[in-house]
């Protein structure tokens, strides 16, 4: 069944945070539903629609920024007593907007994510979990990695509500009182999943999905908003099998989306609240025809009235910009003015993909983005993003003095108020990269972003390895706390917590999201284990390892356990991506020359079918060359170092024989590589 639906804005309020916006129930079965929104300025909005403008219910008094709003009311009642929670408090409003409840969470950090069943009230900060019952104490946990969301199970076979907790390691946490029930890791084969939707189009990461029967079938959609501002639906066929419905793209990212009846009654909507605080509405209702060339228009007096009123408040609005202008050209001549700087807001995400291991940043802006400055003291690549249409331009740096090996500058389209770029890191070389966000302000302001850059940066914490692969081990033992290993860890691997786990010691998985090798490290106070089927994985955190420990004065009992086996086994992983490569290099060398031939002869009958077929997928080559910028030279690097890396710890330096090395690989053959390496 094909979906139509129509966009409406409603109204605007300040930045917003993920899951703060919400419907409240309707009167009756068709009548139109009162929506509530709390943003970071602290305000909480209720606004209904009425003769097709949005009109207030009721609005709080700016405070502390709003993290989660969430509906709540007696069991079996209409649940419309809406809640929210900023900083460690939690505040309760009627849907007439009187406050009935403050409840003082007395947690030490703040609350990110809320839960409201009936009398119980269910709260996550970073790590811990808090159940209470009638603002009272029930259920507590500490949880192993950073919680991002909860929410609570509820049916007629459980006795009491099952919360379950999101977390940063790519597990649920099924809780029971304040201990662990059970947890479910996400994309391996230990729960049983029914359906699951891949992510083929690199669209956004998603940050917040609903239910609703917008279709009109009997059975609930799936709607979904995405960080690139992907609206979608999802509806079901005949095998239970969710199918793509509907989406449309918004120029922000979606913080909260619902299906319900907001705009006019009978017509059922997806209702999306955006980053920066837009209310806006995917309706079933039918969009007026427009009129064609030379059609009379013919408003009706509704329309002409809302006409006349939007132009005399643009005009009031153009008045009091003059005034505005006029005023600060007067104070700022003044010797006693003092220039205020406009504060905005960012949303930035800086995350490693697993597909191209690569690091995507995204930064969203409250307003347009005029320029973006990017500075980098590590060797890192630019790679091309599809959705980006900022002009970019490169500045010639001098690594040796100051350190820079990056200077870009993205200038942006008019009204760009977000930039996705993507970035390479090269395991080994560790810094920050620096991100300079100039937003189209007066007067002109800017606002720095700092990133790290880590020295294993393109591993991803994974769930569990592969111990039949050929290891190496680097063991540690010395004088530090398990607090002080724990921040080494930190400082090397991404996606470890920061916060030094409970308990005595702790083992985490990793796995290279370039080659596919892994790393598993266990440690404990006083001593540090870590195992890898790559040799170059074990010599990077030998040394910065060292490094650390230094700069605290701590003598280290280093010794290691390399097995030669490993090396070959590196290589054969290697050898496939290194294979392609090369391959598509000798290609998009001969396109040119094709191209030529194909145009001397007229056509390019003549060619044998493997040129033809180089011409005919010309295209879709040179993009993947043009995606993938010095990709064989980090292969080349890389294998480099697993050679270096593999008689280092034998006690031999070998750089003079690299020469050699580069030339077998410059005649790619596997054998003759693996010959070179055994007979070095």
């Amino acid at each position: 069944m094909e979906l139509h639906l129509n966009r409406v804005d409603y109204i605007q309020v300040g930045v917003t945070s993920q899951k703060t916006m919400k419907l409240l129930p309707a009167l009756g079965k068709k009548a139109t539903q009162k929506v509530a929104i709390a943003d970071h300025d602290g305000i909480l909005t209720c606004f209904g629609m009425k003769k097709g403008e949005a009109v207030p219910v009721f609005k709080t008094l700016p405070g502390q920024k709003i993290a989660r709003l969430d509906l709540g009311g007696a069991a079996g009642t209409p649940q419309e007593k809406i809640f929210v929670c900023s900083g460690s408090q939690v505040r309760g409003f009627t849907k007439k907007g009187k406050q009935f409840l403050t409840f003082e969470a007395n947690l030490t950090e703040n609350i990110n994510a809320m839960h409201v069943a009936g009398a119980d009230l269910f709260v996550c900060a970073s790590y811990i979990y808090n159940h209470y019952c009638d603002c009272k104490d029930q259920d507590y946990y500490l949880s192993g990695d950073k919680i991002n969301d909860i929410t609570c199970l509820s049916s007629e076979n459980l006795t009491r509500v099952m919360p379950v907790l999101a977390c940063q390691d790519r597990v649920l946490r099924v809780l029971q009182g304040s201990e662990l029930a059970y947890d479910v890791e996400i994309g391996e084969c230990s729960a049983a999943t029914k359906w699951e939707i891949d992510n083929d189009k690199k669209k956004g990461g998603i940050l917040c999905i609903d239910t609703y029967d917008i279709i009109g079938d009997g059975v609930n959609d799936i709607l979904v908003g995405r960080d690139d501002g992907t609206v979608e639906v999802y509806g079901f066929d005949s095998s239970s099998e969710p199918m793509l419905r509907f989406d449309h793209i918004l120029s922000e990212s979606v913080t909260s989306i619902q299906g319900g009846c907001v705009g006019k009654e009978s017509y059922d909507e997806v209702l999306t609240a955006t980053y920066t605080g837009w209310v806006t509405g995917l309706t079933t209702e039918p969009q007026k025809a427009e009129a064609g060339p030379g059609d009379v228009v013919r408003m009706s007096k509704e329309t002409q009235s809302k006409v006349e009123a939007l132009r005399a408040e643009l005009e009031q609005l153009q008045v009091k910009v003059l005034q505005g202008r006029e005023q600060y050209q007067q104070t700022s001549q003044s010797s006693t003015a003092v220039s205020a700087v406009p504060v905005f807001s960012i949303n930035d995400k800086f995350t490693l993909c697993q597909d191209d291991a690569s690091y995507s940043l995204t930064l969203e802006v409250q307003t347009a983005i005029d320029n973006l400055l990017l500075q980098s003291d590590v060797p890192i690549d630019l790679l091309d993003v599809d959705k980006n249409s900022a002009v970019v331009s490169f500045s010639e740096c001098d690594s040796e003095p100051n350190g820079n090996f990056l200077l870009a500058t993205y200038r942006c389209q008019a009204n760009t108020t977000r930039l996705e770029l993507k970035v390479r890191s090269i395991e080994g070389q560790y810094g920050t990269l620096q991100a300079y966000i100039t937003p189209r302000l007066q007067p002109k302001t800017c606002q720095v972003r700092q990133y790290q850059i880590k020295p294993l940066s393109l591993h991803q914490r994974t769930h569990s390895i592969d111990h039949e692969r050929p290891m190496n081990r680097l063991s540690l033992v010395g004088q530090f706390s398990f607090a002080e290993i724990h921040s080494w860890v930190v400082f090397c691997l991404p996606e470890v917590p920061e916060k030094t786990p409970a308990g005595e010691s702790i083992t985490f998985h990793f796995h290279n999201t370039f080659l596919g090798t892994q790393l598993e490290a266990n440690y404990c106070k006083g001593e540090g284990h870590f195992r890898s089927d790559n040799i170059s994985t074990i010599s990077i955190l030998s040394d910065v390892l060292s490094k650390e420990a230094t700069k605290r004065k701590i003598n280290l009992n280093i010794s290691y356990d390399i097995n030669d086996d490993s090396v070959s086994h590196t290589l054969k992983m290697i050898h496939p991506k290194l294979e392609h490569q090369l391959l598509l290099a000798r290609k998009v060398q001969l396109i040119d020359a094709l191209k030529e031939l194909q145009v001397h002869e007229g056509n390019a009958d003549f060619l044998i079918p493997e040129y033809r077929n180089i011409l005919d997928d010309s295209v879709n080559l040179l993009e993947e060359y043009k995606k993938q910028p010095a990709h064989l030279e980090r292969l080349y690097g890389m294998i480099t170092d697993l050679f270096i890396d593999k008689f280092k710890f034998k006690g031999h330096n070998v750089k003079t024989k690299v020469s050699s090395l580069l030339e077998i690989l410059d005649n790619y053959d596997l054998n003759s590589l693996l010959d070179f390496f055994n007979e070095a």
